[in-house]
């Protein structure tokens, strides 16, 4: 078959083209620009557990070069350091990600560019596409002219998406929903390594919040009016030096200003996601980022969302249904996430009670906003699909479509690692909970108790599927069996090993069998 089309190089779509190479997929991923962004270190990212560890999988490495895990977050209100302050440590790999969007589009790019998978094309920008029942061709000009011919296309082209465009698809949201200020300087804070949101610091400052990056950087954020005056260069300083004077107790510390910005937030949502054999992902179908919440996380929770439909349906074939749950999916969760936070902003930006918003909410400003900072909550945290489950015999701390818990996990081969180090290869994962498996030797448990009878079963699966064995897992009694998508959500748990069971419910989560397959096409993936 021919290759899938990713339209856009940004986070999103090198993500999915990893995704998909990871799976065995190959992809052209088509670039607008020159192939490398200018360096901006006011303009960052914020990855939580879940993308961190995707990224991490994909094979990008300045994640830990150039990133600095917070070590804590503090909250605070008015002009007091210590009163009202509200302090959150992390374990490593339960702390927010900081680094800048540049280093984590670079890294990604440097790691398509290593897999033979992905191949990556500059200076190519789309102008028309067309679909028919076996793919998608695709036209872009730039150093040359050239048609494309793939598989599926996606769009991953931002804001103003050229590929949501031809298709058609309306964007409709609110605009200028926030506006904030930002500098990215180096200077020593009274809290190394810890993020912050200070709320109402001086007069006529709603709120500013601080993030580290390594080296003593820091990124500086203060809430503007949603529409005011332009913020000029001296007006951007004095909002500086106020700022650290409070924080730093009367005198600014010395500083260097290393970049600024003033940017908008908007809220859209594409009414449609998919059209065929085109699909949106990233900005390119949703924008947000009110209250703390990060765009660039749910761009990569498309990109894992859809990487492994397009790979089932690429080497067996799927459902149509199977391909319309991408949008059923991440849409419903975008939904709920922009829903969440027009709920809350005339609360959090406007005074009223939180009740009058939010029905059974108690909880303050700023721990609502933390929620959306630190990915928790209606506002931040990781979703819970409401996939078809086949079977749920044993109930766990993970709610069914809820996402897995990390625990060191066996495979048949001996190798121990966290859970989520294997997804995201297009396969289904089996857990079967034996206790005491971590400290016997491979040879007495491979071929005791129900792993034989286990073995069997998922080796007749109709999807690929691959076995491991977990100590222990939350909630789960011993003999509990999970079925588990290859993005990470629970499908199912079985008491014990059900062979019949066990398949329809691996046969529940493919939607059923794929639409007959089509010849392999015959076209290359460029068309002179």
């Amino acid at each position: 078959m021919d290759p899938v089309i990713v339209v856009g190089a940004g986070p999103v779509g090198l993500s999915l083209s990893l995704a998909l190479a990871g799976s065995g997929v190959p992809s052209v991923v088509l670039d607008e620009g020159p192939g490398k962004d200018l360096p901006r270190p006011a303009r960052t990212v914020v990855l939580h557990e879940d993308t961190s560890a995707m990224i991490h999988r994909l094979g990008c490495t300045t994640l830990r070069d150039e990133g600095a895990l917070f070590a804590a977050w503090r909250t605070m209100r008015r002009r007091s350091r210590t009163d009202d302050a509200r302090h959150i440590t992390f374990e490593d790999r339960q702390a927010p990600l900081h680094l800048p969007q540049h280093a984590l589009t670079r890294g990604l790019r440097d790691a398509a560019a290593a897999h033979p998978l992905v191949q990556l094309v500059t200076d190519s920008k789309l102008d028309s596409l067309e679909q028919d029942d076996r793919g998608v061709t695709a036209h872009t000009r730039g150093a040359e002219t050239t048609w494309w011919r793939g598989s599926y296309l996606v769009g991953c082209d931002g804001a103003r998406s050229t590929v949501r465009k031809l298709l058609g698809i309306r964007f409709p949201g609110r605009t200028a929903v926030e506006r904030h200020a930002v500098a990215a300087l180096r200077t020593e804070l009274p809290w190394p390594g810890e993020a912050l949101l200070h709320r109402a610091p001086a007069p006529g400052v709603p709120e500013v919040s601080a993030r580290p990056l390594p080296d003593g950087v820091w990124r500086l954020d203060w809430l503007l009016p949603a529409r005011g005056e332009l913020v000029t260069p001296d007006a951007l300083v004095t909002l500086i030096r106020d700022t650290l004077a409070v924080w730093c107790g009367g005198a600014a510390p010395p500083y260097d200003l290393l970049d600024t910005g003033v940017y908008t937030l908007h809220h859209r949502l594409a009414r449609r996601w998919r059209d065929r054999r085109a699909f949106l992902a990233g900005d390119a179908a949703h924008l947000l980022g009110a209250l703390g919440t990060q765009g660039v996380d749910e761009g990569l929770r498309d990109a894992e969302n859809l990487a492994w439909k397009l790979s089932l349906a690429w080497h067996q074939g799927a459902s149509e249904a199977l391909l319309d749950s991408y949008e059923d999916e991440r849409r419903t969760a975008v939904a709920a996430r922009l829903r969440a936070a027009d709920q809350a902003m005339p609360v959090l930006r406007g005074g009223g009670g939180l009740r009058t918003y939010l029905p059974g909410a108690t909880r303050s400003g700023e721990l609502l906003l933390t929620d959306g900072h630190l990915g928790r909550g209606p506002l931040g945290a990781v979703p819970t699909y409401a996939p078809p489950v086949a079977v749920r015999e044993v109930p766990t701390d993970t709610e069914p479509g809820g996402q897995v818990a990390n625990v060191p996990v066996t495979a048949p081969d001996g190798a121990t690692v966290p859970l989520r180090d294997l997804l995201g290869r297009g396969r289904l994962l089996v857990v079967l909970v034996a206790p005491g498996t971590g400290v016997w030797d491979r040879r007495h448990w491979l071929g005791a108790g129900l792993m034989p009878r286990l073995a069997a079963a998922v080796s007749a699966l109709p999807v690929r599927t691959e076995l491991l064995v977990a100590d222990g897992y939350p909630g789960a009694p011993a003999h509990t069996v999970l079925l588990v998508r290859p993005d990470g959500h629970l499908a199912a748990t079985f008491a014990g090993v059900r062979p019949a069971e066990l398949y329809e419910a691996a046969d529940t989560v493919r939607l059923g069998a794929p639409a007959p397959l089509e010849s392999s096409s015959t076209h290359p993936a460029v068309i002179d």
